[in-house]
Order: C-alpha cells, then structure tokens, then sequence
C-alpha cells in the first residue's frame, strides 16, 4: 500500500494524514506493508513534503510580506532545493485578522531563493501558491538585485499598488549566480498576469482585495510589464501572458523573467519525491486532500497521484474531509472510489476539528474494503 495524499487544509499536515491512514489499515490488517509519501503540489506543505521524503530542511530568517522578519525554510539534497514561496510571503505569514493586498512583497521569497543558491545547489524547484501577495514578482527580484525605481530615482513602495508609479526598472543586479541553476516553477495553475484570468481578478479577493483594488492592481501589473519591456524587450509581454505567470499573485511572472521552466507543481513533485519508484512497489494507492471539488481535477496532488498511478496500472482511492465530485468524475480521474470523513461523521466542523481519529476510521474501512 502506498499513501500518496496532499495536507487536509486547516486540519491535518500530509505527514499527519500519511500516518492517520497507516494507522487505520494496520487495525483492519496489522500486518499490511504501508509506504508513505506525503505530496505536495508546490503551494504551502511543499517544503514539509519534501522534508518527509528525505531532504534536509535548512531555515533562515527573511522579510515576511509585510516586511517584518520571520523564519522560513527550504528543502535540501545533494545539489537539489525545494523552495517554497509560501513560507516566506504567504497568507499565514500575515498578522492574525490582516490582508493587505495592495502593500505585501514577495521579498522573502527571494531572500529564498538567495539561501538556497548560498547552499550551492544546481536546480531550484520553485513552489508557488498561497500567497498573500499580488506584486508580479517584484520584490522578489529586488531581493535577488534588481532595481524599480519611480520618476525620482527612488525603489517603489513595496506590493503591487506601488507598482504604479514604477518609472523605471533594473535587472543588470540580478544575482549572477541564476544564470547557473535550474529553475523550475511549480504550480498548480496556469493564470496570467493580468486580465479577466489573471492574478488581481482571480485570487485578488482571496487576499482582501476589493473591486476598486483589483482594477488598481490589474492596471499597476499592466504597467510594470510595459516597463520591464524597456529594459528585457518583447519577451516580457509573452511572459506575462505565458500559463503560470499569474500564480501567487504574479510571483510565477517574475520567475520567467529569471528563465525558470514552468510545470505542474504536482508532476514536478512527485518526481523530486521519487513517486515512481515507490508507485512500482506498491499493489494499492491511497490519495486525498481535505475537499475532492471541481478543483481537484484540475492540477491538484490526488489527480497527478491518480493520473500517475493510472498509467501505471495501479488502482487508486482516495481519502477526504468532503467530497464534492460524482463517482463519474473519480473514475475519469482515475480514482476508483473516495472515502469523505462526512460518510462516518455528518457534522462537518467535528471532521475538521477531529479530522485524525476520524481518518483513522475511513482508513479502518479501507482496509477491509481491500486487504481482508
């Protein structure tokens, strides 16, 4: 058996589901062989993923989005490193009860990427998503030595609404050093920059972003790409245009404009994590994240486990908080059924808040659906 399943947001990490399922075979079959190997899909939990599967986790302390200093991690092995923007610059690095999506920067996240060139390393995977800003990348880059600067030579305030008054950009500083490495964007969305499909219109108001502030956002982003035309040329409007370039909040769109190659974060994960290997050793793969919705078929760890596991000749279940999709759409995705906690607990704020017990049951069932 191989556990193959993403965090249930809010609930439990994917280490806590991976076990919270072994646990819950080995009652059905104590003697069941279970291998886990908690997924990510390159947004928050992707740097713990990579730490269960055998990377070293290294912290460093780095400007969160609002500028004050937290300690954040990356993932290291041999000359790999799995760096996650959400450890820096995500919505859970903002005050309790603050958005401020106008003003967060993706500074940290760059001051990141500048720890893991410091360790060495020859790839970069770059994981982007829940992100609590919408600046296209820009403090990124200021942090790994670019420069945007308005009409008197002075750095823009920090976020995407400072963006505004960008009068001029810089990017003869960019860290030499990245010119050396391969960078891989991982995500599990292929947005724009802007538009009715880009960063500001489509997950603005996850981040507190009102009407008015989705059109200023949308329009300071509009204006950076025509500046970062002056200085890089034609390709900085294909970037932007380009699938991915609008991922946490533009983030993606900087990313290319440093050369990275964008991929699902999904694939890319399972292939750093050695997903192929273990996919051959097993007979059964059990997937799952906290809701199997519209989302899902779309990018989302479960549907690259079940996709990968399909092609495999493997058989696939899935494990959930709530289920959302009929049994056609699972068995499209190649998942032959899925267990929701609701099955077992109707009451949805108990199976969030005893998600673990109750996946031990689900998983309880699944054993002896399967092993007796």
């Amino acid at each position: 058996m191989l556990v193959a399943a993403d965090k249930f947001k809010g609930s439990l990490t994917a280490v806590q589901v991976a076990e919270r399922v072994t646990a819950g075979l080995r009652r059905a079959a104590p003697d069941v062989e279970v291998e886990a190997l908690p997924v990510a899909d390159g947004g928050d939990g992707t740097v713990a993923a990579a730490v269960a599967a055998g990377f070293e986790r290294r912290e460093v302390r780095v400007a969160g989005p609002l500028g004050h200093e937290v300690t954040a991690a990356f993932a290291l092995r041999g000359d790999t490193a799995v760096v996650e923007m959400a450890e820096a610059s995500g919505l859970q690095r903002l005050p309790a009860g603050v958005l401020a999506p106008l003003t967060a920067s993706t500074y940290g996240s760059g001051e990141l990427l500048r720890a893991a060139l410091d360790a060495g390393v020859r790839t970069i995977v770059f994981g982007v998503g829940g992100s609590a800003t919408t600046d296209g990348g820009a403090g990124m880059l200021s942090a790994l030595g670019a420069r945007f600067l308005d009409g008197d030579g002075e750095p823009v305030a920090p976020g995407g609404g400072g963006l505004a008054a960008l009068d001029r950009a810089d990017l003869s500083g960019l860290d030499p050093r990245l010119s050396s490495v391969e960078l891989v964007l991982a995500s599990d969305v292929d947005n724009p920059l802007t538009g009715p499909k880009g960063a500001p219109a489509v997950y603005g108001p996850q981040k507190g972003a009102s009407p008015d502030d989705v059109q200023a956002l949308d329009e300071a982003l509009a204006h950076y790409t025509k500046v970062l035309e002056t200085e890089v040329g034609p390709r900085a409007a294909a970037y932007a245009a380009a699938p991915g370039a609008g991922a946490a909040g533009g983030i993606g769109y900087g990313a290319l404009l440093l050369g990275a190659r964008f991929r699902p974060g999904i694939e890319v994960m399972l292939d750093v994590l050695g997903f192929a290997p273990a996919l051959e050793r097993a007979e059964l793969v059990i997937t799952g994240e906290g809701s199997l919705d519209e989302q899902t078929l779309h990018g989302k760890a479960p549907a690259g486990v079940a996709a990968a596991a399909r092609a495999a000749g493997k058989e696939v279940v899935a494990v959930c908080g709530r289920l959302a999709l009929p049994p056609q759409a699972l068995g499209r995705a190649g998942i032959r059924r899925a267990y929701p906690l609701t099955e077992i607990e109707p009451d949805v704020a108990t199976c969030i808040s005893d998600a673990g017990p109750i996946l031990e049951r689900v998983a309880e069932r699944i054993g002896h659906d399967f092993l007796t």
